[in-house]
Parts: structure tokens; C-alpha cells; sequence
């Protein structure tokens, strides 16, 4: 029995090095936070969705989350060359196939200057409409202990619905801000702000969410 227990203080007690001398490592719990998703900002989407006006409130949300202290992750649709991410099987993707081929990796990547990283903030390339699916994304919440996801981007129909969608049956708190979301159709954004989030995200503009 008294093996048993020092096997077992082994097992569970971790044990490090310093200056040649050892003591009981201890993992201090981590707060939950929030962060800021800035998804599919990149230029070349927003001039295909002709959504450059988010652009001014978008910045306002990067802003006020550097003041709080709250991390940006900025999550952006990038193929390599050729795309050979892209299935036939695809309908969307599969459609623009020839553009993504093409397209230079580096300038889809491309930002408006106001709303560019910073050294301090983290960016995931994603190869599908949802921010997590083909990306690192999750990892980088759960080693962050990242549980409060705040969106905003463009498309509304296209990025937004699917990350709300995803993150809902992961279990994440979730809070769109309309404002600083787009979509080409009209009809389209004010039913996914008014009918379909609320069922799973708050719904808030950018003033609510600076008050």
C-alpha cells in the first residue's frame, strides 16, 4: 500500500528543475477570457461583397478590445497555390476554383490599413467558410482558456453563420456584433441577426458592446 501511494504521489505530482535543485510544480488555474474574431476582413472579400462601410466599425471593436486587454485573432480564407484544398465536391468553393488558382496567397491576405495586426495579435488561415474548420483555431482558444468568442466580418451568410453555428455545439459563449458584420443580400443579414442568432449568440451593435 505504501508503494502504491508513493507510484501514485509520482504520477501526479509534477516535478522540475531549478538551479539543480527540485520542487512540486504548480499549474495556477487560468481565468476564462474573451476574444475578438475579425473573420474574412481581408480586402479582396470586401470588395466582392461590397462591405468596405464595416470596415470603420470593425476597427472600432479592434480598438476597444487592445484597450481592454482582450486578444484579436484575426481569421482569414487563404488557399496555396493551385488550391489544392478545394474539392470538386465543393459547390462554392468549387465554383471559384480558377480565381483561388491564381490568386496570389500573400495579396488575398491583404487587410484595410486601419485594421491591420498588430505584433501582439493572432492569425489563423482557414480553407473553409467556418473560422474552424481547416484551422488551428480551437487550439489556439483552449490553450488561451478562451471560452467568450466575439464576431464580426464578412459575409454574415457565409463566415459568421457558420463559425455561430459551430461554436454553439462547442459550447462557446458567443456575442455577434451586427454592426460589423456584412452580406450582399440585405434580407439574408436581417434575418440571421434578428431569427437565427438569438437562438444561440447575444446580438448586439457596437455601441451596446462599448457602453
Amino acid at each position: 500500500m505504501i508503494k502504491m501511494k508513493s507510484f501514485l504521489k509520482t504520477i501526479l505530482v509534477g516535478i522540475c528543475i531549478f538551479s539543480g535543485q527540485f520542487c512540486e510544480a504548480q499549474v495556477a488555474p487560468t481565468k476564462e477570457k474573451t476574444a475578438l474574431l475579425v473573420m474574412d476582413m481581408q480586402t479582396v472579400v470586401l470588395e466582392r461583397n461590397n462591405a468596405k462601410a464595416v470596415v470603420s466599425q470593425v476597427e472600432k471593436l479592434i480598438e476597444k478590445a487592445r484597450k481592454d486587454n482582450v486578444p484579436v485573432i484575426y481569421v482569414n480564407a487563404v488557399f496555396r497555390k493551385n488550391a489544392p484544398e478545394i474539392s470538386p465536391n465543393n459547390k462554392f468553393f468549387a465554383a471559384y476554383k480558377d480565381y483561388f488558382q491564381k490568386a496570389d496567397p500573400a495579396q488575398s491576405m491583404l487587410l484595410p490599413e486601419s485594421i491591420k495586426p498588430k505584433p501582439q495579435d493572432i492569425i489563423i488561415e482557414k480553407r473553409r467558410f467556418g473560422a474552424f474548420e481547416g484551422s488551428d483555431l480551437e487550439l489556439v482558444l483552449r490553450a488561451q482558456n478562451i471560452k467568450h468568442i466575439i464576431l464580426c466580418g464578412v459575409s454574415t451568410s457565409g463566415v459568421v453563420l457558420s463559425t455561430v453555428r459551430e461554436a454553439a455545439d462547442k459550447d462557446y459563449q458567443i456575442t455577434v456584433v451586427s454592426d460589423a458584420c456584412a452580406d450582399n443580400d440585405p434580407e439574408i443579414q436581417r434575418v440571421l441577426m434578428e431569427k437565427i442568432f438569438p437562438l444561440q449568440a447575444d446580438v448586439i451593435t457596437t455601441a451596446q458592446l462599448s457602453d
